[in-house]
């Protein structure tokens, strides 16, 4: 399971506000409560830890750890139960200045499952398990391989991961001068053999014991690519990792970049080809009807409050205050957000042409 690309930036969003809040002593109080664990548990611990508090030595580290305890339980028995993925909550007198309170509590569902139960006063807020989430494990196995070359790379969200590539010894379809044509032949078949075997060592090596790896993609210009996965050298366990086959016009750099494009059936649920889609639906809208987008902050601002967008394309790269102003907007007229990385060509397109998009509901004209 892997997390939306708004999803990452409201999570990013939400770290960073917390990084920003330091305690005096260890008075930040962090919670973090499991997916189908009994937030009513959660709740009576904290009354326990607040009697505990009182033994704290220090009078303002004591009221501010208490304060900070009956404010973070005001807020759970908000909650009927612990949301789907759990609950992340924190709480603290992050004043700025000694002596004076403000006492601040925030909540999040985080976008994949809590596994972990945690409390913990300290200087700062406990932020690993959040920072953990942005982390993408899963990842594709991509594979290239024809009678001279082989490419192996892991497709890691968006990104392409080239891992090596080698290079077969063996020889063109001319002969040399004086050789027969049997001999010639075996050359080749006992050369390709050796390709083969090389290739499906790399790949026991590469993926072979990788929890991570949710399936492995196969590529290759004609036959080959089949003469190499029923050749008997992969082993089993990497071999039922094969998910799908593809044929390819390219090797290389850009047999990789054809092979996810060409893999949108497998890949159907995984965020690039998302991404990719509706970027190339606004390409497409843009140059047969170009009313019915629209593109720079103005011009898209514009045409949300007018009720006119029905997906906003927000850039990674837009700063935080005008994404807040963007989702803020979309809220108020029921139009979807996507955020959209610049690790596609059309990511990259979209921030250099201002780093924000639309598609209408409508025409609109200029």
């Amino acid at each position: 399971m892997q997390i939306t690309e708004k999803q990452k930036y409201q999570l990013k969003k939400f770290i960073k506000e917390l990084e920003e809040h330091r305690g005096r002593h260890t008075e930040l109080v962090s919670v973090y409560i499991p997916e189908d664990y009994d937030i009513v548990k959660v709740i009576n611990h904290l009354e326990q830890e607040k009697g505990t508090a009182t033994n704290i030595k220090s009078a303002s580290t004591r009221k501010n750890v208490i304060d900070s305890l009956e404010k973070m339980t005001q807020h759970l028995r908000l909650y009927k139960r612990t949301p789907e993925n759990g609950l992340a909550v924190f709480s603290g007198n992050v004043a700025k200045r000694e002596g004076q309170q403000d006492f601040q509590v925030w909540s999040i569902e985080p976008p994949l499952p809590l596994k972990t139960r945690m409390y913990r006063c300290d200087k700062e807020f406990v932020l690993e398990l959040l920072r953990d989430m942005l982390e993408i494990k899963e990842v594709y196995g991509l594979v290239i391989v024809d009678r001279r070359d082989a490419n192996v790379a892991y497709l890691k969200g968006k990104t392409i991961v080239p891992l090596l590539k080698t290079h077969s010894e063996v020889p063109g379809k001319s002969r040399a001068g004086g050789q027969s044509a049997a001999r010639f032949e075996r050359l080749r078949e006992g050369a390709k053999k050796d390709h083969f075997k090389k290739v499906a060592e790399y790949l026991k090596e590469q993926f072979l014991g990788n929890k991570n790896l949710k399936g492995i993609i196969v590529g290759g210009p004609g036959p080959t690519k089949y003469d190499f996965i029923d050749s008997g050298y992969i082993t089993t366990e990497v071999k039922n990792k094969i998910i799908a086959v593809k044929d390819l016009s390219y090797t290389g750099e850009f047999g990789l970049k054809e092979l996810v494009e060409k893999s949108e059936d497998v890949l159907a649920k995984e965020e690039i080809i998302t991404e990719k889609k509706i970027m190339e639906k606004f390409f497409e809208l843009l140059s047969t009807k170009p009313g019915m987008v629209s593109y720079g902050i103005e011009e898209v601002m514009k045409n949300l409050k007018l009720g006119a967008v029905d997906a906003i394309l927000l850039s990674e790269k837009l700063d935080d205050k005008k994404m807040d102003e963007f989702e803020n907007e979309a809220k108020l007229v029921g139009t979807d957000i996507k955020i959209i990385s610049i690790e596609t060509t059309e990511g990259v397109q979209l921030r250099d042409m201002g780093k924000v998009a639309a598609i209408l509901r409508y025409e609109v004209h200029s």
